[in-house]
C-alpha cells in the first residue's frame, strides 16, 4: 500500500519551534536515508494519522512530497505524547524500490484452536516477525493459523505463511505461540491436599488413637 503525505521544510531543532508547530496542528519530523540528505519536515497532523491507521500500520509505503520533490519513505521512530495520545515526532526512512529493506510485520492470528474449545488459551511469545523483502513486497501481517492446535501445542515461526517475496530473519525454532491451560487452574493443580487420617491408617508410636464419637470408653479403668 502506498500513500501520499505532502510535507514542507521547517527550521531546525529547538523544543520552541516544535512546540509551535504542534500548535498549529503540525508534526515536526525527519526525512534522511536512501539518496537524501537529513532535512527538517512538518506534515498536517490529520494527514498523518490516516496515514498511519491503514492496515499497514507503520509499515505503510509514503510518497513524501517535501517543496515539490517526492520520496518513497516510510514512517519511523513514531513519537506520541503517552498522556494526550497526540502526535510529537516522526522520521521519514526514504527508501528505493529497488533495494531491499528489513522491517518488523505483526503477527496476525487466524482461525480458531481445537484446544480452546476444550478450556485452553492463547499464551503469546512474539508478536512481530522481521523480514527483509523489496519495499512494494512489505506485508501487512504474516498470519499465523491455529486452526489445528490442540491444548499443549505450540506455533513457531517457522510454520508461519510467510508470502514468496519475503525472507524471514528472526529464527524459525522461535516459539511465536502456544495454546495452554489457563494459569488458575495450574496453580490449582499444583495445590497439594491437606493430609487427612484415613480409617485404617497405621498411628505413630507414642500418640494416641482417635476416638469415635459415642464409642464405648476402654474397661479396667479406675473405680
Amino acid at each position: 500500500m502506498e500513500l501520499k503525505l505532502k510535507a514542507e521544510t521547517r527550521p531546525g531543532g529547538g523544543k520552541g519551534e516544535a512546540r509551535k508547530l504542534r500548535a498549529s496542528g503540525r508534526v515536526p519530523g525527519v526525512l534522511y536515508g536512501s539518496g537524501v540528505e537529513s532535512t527538517p519536515v512538518a506534515v498536517d497532523v490529520r494527514d498523518l494519522y490516516h496515514a498511519l491507521h491503514t492496515s499497514a500500520g507503520a509499515n505503510v509505503l509514503v510518497g513524501l512530497v517535501v517543496d515539490g520533490t517526492e520520496h518513497l519513505v516510510l514512517p519511523r521512530e513514531i513519537q506520541r505524547d503517552h498522556v494526550k495520545g497526540q502526535y510529537v515526532h516522526v522520521d521519514f526512512l526514504a527508501v528505493r524500490r529497488d533495494v531491499k529493506i528489513t522491517v518488523e510485520v505483526p503477527v496476525h492470528v487466524v482461525g480458531e484452536a481445537p484446544g480452546m474449545k476444550v478450556g485452553g488459551v492463547i499464551e503469546h511469545h512474539l508478536w512481530d516477525v522481521e523480514v527483509e523483502c523489496l519495499p512494494s513486497d512489505v506485508p501487512d501481517t504474516i498470519e499465523a493459523d491455529i486452526s489445528n492446535l490442540e491444548l499443549g501445542d505450540g506455533l513457531r515461526v517457522g510454520d508461519l505463511a510467510i508470502p514468496p517475496a519475503v525472507t524471514v530473519l528472526t529464527n524459525t525454532d522461535e516459539l511465536v505461540l502456544a495454546v495452554v491451560t489457563p494459569q488458575i487452574l495450574r496453580v490449582e493443580e499444583e495445590e497439594v491436599p491437606a493430609e487427612e487420617v484415613v480409617e485404617g491408617e497405621a498411628v505413630p508410636e507414642g500418640a494416641e488413637a482417635p476416638v469415635a464419637e459415642g464409642a464405648p470408653a476402654e474397661e479396667g479403668g479406675e473405680g
